[in-house]
């Protein structure tokens, strides 16, 4: 089966499992608490299960995205860059995109994806 991106908008019992395994269980209440327009869940889906999420948050023609993490056992594969692209490439309106340093990752190995990615670090995240 292909990877593919989707916009969660609607959970199953079993797309909840996937993203406490993504997030923890407080993290995942607080993101995805309130899911509208403004306020969306990318996920990357392979074989039925999700293996990587993203919460992006609209304002006008910016597009911020928080809580980008893949699973531990998918990393290093592309699946996290994939994931961030096409959920650029699903949202053509946005012109500018800031993804938040969260700080839960090892700072080089974040700034060295957020470069792959197209992205240029900012003191409080990375902006293309």
């Amino acid at each position: 089966m292909k990877l593919t991106i989707v916009r969660v908008q609607q959970m199953s019992a079993q797309d909840r499992i996937d993203l406490a395994k993504i997030w923890s269980e407080q993290a995942l209440a607080t993101l995805t608490q309130q899911l509208d327009e403004n306020h969306r869940l990318y996920a990357a889906r392979f074989n039925d299960r999700l293996l990587a999420a993203l919460q992006l948050e609209i304002r006008g023609t910016q597009g911020k995205i928080q809580a980008l993490q893949v699973r531990d056992a998918t990393r290093r594969r592309g699946v996290g860059k994939y994931l961030l692209e096409e959920t650029m490439a699903q949202n053509p309106s946005l012109a500018h995109w800031w993804v938040a340093d969260d700080g839960s990752a090892d700072q080089g190995v974040r700034a060295a994806f957020m470069q792959a990615c197209g992205f240029h670090a900012q003191s409080d995240g990375w902006v293309r």
